[in-house]
């Protein structure tokens, strides 16, 4: 069906679901299916989750927290990263669309904040990763950039305001926004998972 892997190599998966492991017997004919975890967390939550690790390393699958809206689920942080920015552009008046052309122009030296030269030195390293991470066949490299790029841009909204006075800085502050909407939502795109405007 439309959705689902048709096949998937990987380590031992240990499935975990109210704080106990999930059975699994060869013999009693119970095991997890990838369609039982897309129906359980969603097929966003459960990609991430798989790539997020080297395909060769045991890993745990932890439903609750692939369920959770928190800090703590990693896909929820980076798309959360990226309502924001959307939250921030609507604000603004600015529309996906046409956002790039609305920000171009827009003098980056303004940018002088520790937390705009956090972003901006992570934002530089996107194309590197991507590249490595292809390289390697190692998608894992790219969920983690994600994540990296998700705290540099929550620790930015919660410290500075992006819509001030400052006309100037006001349009510096958009365009790094706008570039890191846009680098989540390439990021997320190599990866298959949604990139929401909302949550």
């Amino acid at each position: 069906p439309k959705g689902y892997p048709d096949y998937m190599l990987y380590q031992m998966v240990t499935v975990m679901k109210g704080g106990e492991e999930v059975k699994i017997s060869k013999r009693a004919g119970s095991y997890v299916t990838i369609r039982d975890l897309i129906d359980e967390v969603g097929r966003d939550a459960v990609r991430y989750f798989l790539v997020s690790r080297k395909a060769d390393s045991e890993f745990t699958f932890d439903i609750d927290l692939a369920r959770s809206q928190s800090d703590d689920n990693p896909v929820y942080y980076v798309q959360y990263a990226h309502a924001r920015v959307a939250s921030v552009l609507r604000q603004a008046g600015i529309g996906f669309h046409d956002a790039i052309d609305r920000v171009a122009g827009a003098d980056l030296a303004l940018l002088t904040s520790p937390y705009e030269d956090a972003l901006l030195r992570r934002l530089d390293d996107y194309p590197a990763e991507v590249a490595q991470a292809a390289r390697e066949f190692a998608p894992h490299r790219l969920t983690a950039w994600l994540k990296d790029l998700s705290q540099e841009f929550h620790s930015y909204y919660n410290a500075e305001r992006f819509l001030v006075d400052d006309a100037a800085l006001k349009q510096a502050r958009l365009a790094l926004v706008v570039a890191t909407g846009q680098a989540i939502r390439n990021g997320l795109a190599l990866l298959g998972i949604a990139a929401p405007l909302e949550m």
